[in-house]
């Protein structure tokens, strides 16, 4: 197998701001399997919260490559000799993976999401992001917004409960937030008893990644059901937060792999535990990858093609929050021609 990588820069069409800072143009890369005269493709975005960049993703990615062997189909196989190189690399690991499943599915003529046997017409609707902003960015953002059925706003920030209040009172539908492990047990209970009247369906990770036990004194005292993002990444986390939290948020980027989300959601499952599949600042390529497993979940928030001013690749994500699993094989993705790179400027 010949892997290849580059650049695929994207940009947001506002400033998205959360609790770990604030960014508009984001540096994924593109990845590339080709073998039998097949390619499939993978996208990676490096999370400088978790360590990664683009050249982590780079460094991995070549010392991966003489390491695939030439059987495509053989992904434990593969994932083992990379764990034998390299550990960790979330990021890159997920778009390499994403570029085998393609490939496969290519090769078999079948879309990914038809491999693993499921059911496309139980894909639920995936929220949108509202970022962080002053008041008035916050309603020019939430004017592009107000047609989605379901929002998710992140707080974090001084005046969280009275921008919520602000955008409830101009949007009707469903709302959870997401605070980025931005505050303490205390002021998450504090702020989440101000905000439940407001109708929310759920909090992700009020507290900080490794402070489990103050996930579960959250959960004990508020009534919003609380998902962990941060302090969820691979297998053995779930059963760690079981008992802690009623839901876990499952992104490619954080577990590496369809592979590892799968079992993921099925461990979860066992534990009681409900599932939203979340995603980075991606194109429709990774978030297709992501919704090959959509119809496992309870929950979706794979929105990166509504936050993008220009979208790279055409996908699953279609209009006002539908994720449409399509007969296309593979990933079912294909190159947007009018894409153009963004500047640095």
């Amino acid at each position: 197998m010949r892997l290849t990588h580059e650049p695929l820069p994207v940009e947001t069409a506002f400033t998205f701001r959360i609790a770990h800072g604030e960014k508009r143009r984001h540096d994924n890369t593109l990845v590339r399997v080709q073998h039998d005269g097949i390619e499939g493709v993978g996208e990676a975005s490096p999370s400088h919260y978790y360590g990664e960049s683009p050249a982590l993703v780079a460094q991995a990615l070549e010392a991966w490559a003489p390491h695939l062997g030439e059987d495509p189909f053989a992904l434990d196989a593969i994932h083992a000799r990379l764990d034998g190189v390299l550990q960790g690399h979330g990021s890159a690991r997920a778009a390499l993976d994403m570029a085998l499943h393609d490939w496969i599915g290519r090769r078999l003529a079948q879309p990914v999401w038809k491999l693993f046997g499921l059911d496309p017409t139980r894909v639920p609707l995936s929220c949108v992001t509202l970022g962080m902003a002053e008041p008035a960015e916050m309603d020019r953002k939430l004017e592009t917004l107000v047609e989605f059925p379901r929002l998710k706003v992140k707080l974090g920030a001084t005046g969280d409960v009275e921008n919520l209040r602000r955008v409830r009172a101009h949007y009707k539908g469903a709302l959870q937030v997401d605070a980025n492990a931005a505050w303490s047990p205390a002021d998450a209970v504090r702020v989440l008893r101000q905000i439940e009247p407001l109708g929310i369906d759920l909090v992700e990770q009020p507290v900080a990644r490794g402070d489990l036990d103050g996930l579960r004194w959250v959960r004990e005292r508020s009534g919003i059901p609380v998902f962990a993002d941060e302090s969820c990444h691979h297998l053995r986390d779930v059963g760690l937060l079981a008992g802690r939290v009623d839901g876990i948020n499952l992104k490619l980027m954080k577990t590496g792999g369809l592979g590892e989300m799968r079992r993921m959601i099925h461990a979860a499952r066992a534990c009681g535990l409900q599932v939203m599949l979340g995603s980075m600042v991606e194109s429709s390529l990774a978030l297709s990858a992501a919704a090959q497993l959509a119809p496992l979940a309870d929950v979706l928030d794979l929105d990166g093609h509504w936050l993008l001013a220009a979208d790279p690749f055409d996908g699953a994500p279609r209009e006002r929050g539908r994720i449409e699993l399509s007969e296309r094989p593979g990933l079912g993705v294909e190159p947007v021609a009018a894409f153009t790179t963004p500047s640095r400027a």
